[in-house]
């Protein structure tokens, strides 16, 4: 079965039970096989979980785990602890949620930051250290992370370097009247994830994620993306700019949703159309920027107008 077989199954099954949201599902497969990971911010009953569950449900034999993320959260919690065997007198690690193929950090901003950066190492780097010892993380490793972007009562929002760990930043919003009456008809008996087969395998998303990276990304597309991102530097607006780590993002996310438009080469279109969930969440606005109204995304989609496009 080809690639593109496989990722149009992926994408059919969690569509089918996330509703009226094929761009959002879209980007967040692509943001799965370009190797990164994705903050999903919004209101609360949007299906964020959802997709997260959806997705884990559609890979056969992919392990999944939910951390579910308050203030009294210890970074022990997600990644292990040795423990005392009384037989052995010796230390045995009991590895934590970390060590999976798919985790879903609920409400990820209500731990405290101590907590959170817990997942930096891992979610940067695909290893974990503990206790002074190294581990490997899978090839198959990918965060997916909420938060609630109206509720600030205990919560810490997210430090600006993890914010540059995850690969995008998507919102899945409000569906429209008809989309949300057939929720309510999917929902009447049981729910839709729970019936959800396994469309591929975890061997098959790690060959996808192979062939992602083998998508032809033209020396002219780099300097696109280079000019791009650095456009957000020196900005007068943005008081922290993007770095080096959103190019490769944004190189790399564009690269797997090509796989999934069925071509083997990414185009200027691809990249302007995932540009703002890739570069925006790491901007910090200038002061007088923030109190003017200003939005990172509306200046990414400002920068795209006037960055120009490779012929």
């Amino acid at each position: 079965m080809s690639i593109q077989e496989t990722a149009s199954r992926l994408e059919a099954a969690v569509c089918s039970v996330v509703r009226g949201q094929p761009d959002v599902v879209r980007r967040v497969l692509a943001c799965m096989i370009s190797g990164g990971h994705v903050l999903l911010e919004d209101f609360p009953g949007t299906g964020k979980t959802t997709l997260a569950k959806a997705i884990a449900k559609a890979v056969g034999g992919a392990r999944f785990k939910r951390v579910q993320f308050t203030p009294d959260l210890l970074p022990s919690d997600i990644l292990g602890v040795s423990i005392l065997d009384p037989r052995s007198q010796e230390f045995k690690f009991h590895p934590g949620p970390v060590f999976t193929d798919i985790l879903l950090a609920d409400e990820i901003n209500r731990a405290s930051p101590r907590t959170q950066s817990a997942l930096l190492e891992a979610m940067g780097e695909r290893q974990a250290t503990i206790e002074g010892q190294r581990y490997d993380l899978d090839g198959l490793f990918f965060v997916i992370a909420t938060q609630n972007p109206v509720e600030f009562r205990g919560t810490y929002p997210l430090p600006e370097a993890q914010m540059d760990r995850f690969a995008m930043q998507c919102s899945l919003g409000y569906v429209s009247a008809a989309e949300e009456a057939a929720i309510l008809a999917d929902q009447t008996e049981t729910h839709p994830v729970e019936v959800l087969e396994p469309v591929a395998t975890r061997d098959e998303i790690l060959e996808l994620m192979a062939a992602a990276r083998k998508v032809r990304f033209s020396d002219e597309l780099r300097h696109y993306v280079v000019a791009l991102v650095g456009a957000t530097r020196g900005n007068p607006a943005v008081q922290l700019a993007a770095s080096p780590r959103a190019s490769l993002a944004l190189m790399k996310v564009s690269q797997a949703l090509a796989i999934f438009e069925g071509r083997d080469f990414v185009s200027p279109e691809l990249i302007q159309s995932v540009a703002a969930d890739v570069i925006a969440h790491r901007m910090v606005l200038a002061p007088e920027a923030k109190y003017s109204g200003g939005n990172a995304r509306q200046i990414v989609a400002d920068l795209i107008e006037q960055i120009p496009v490779p012929a």
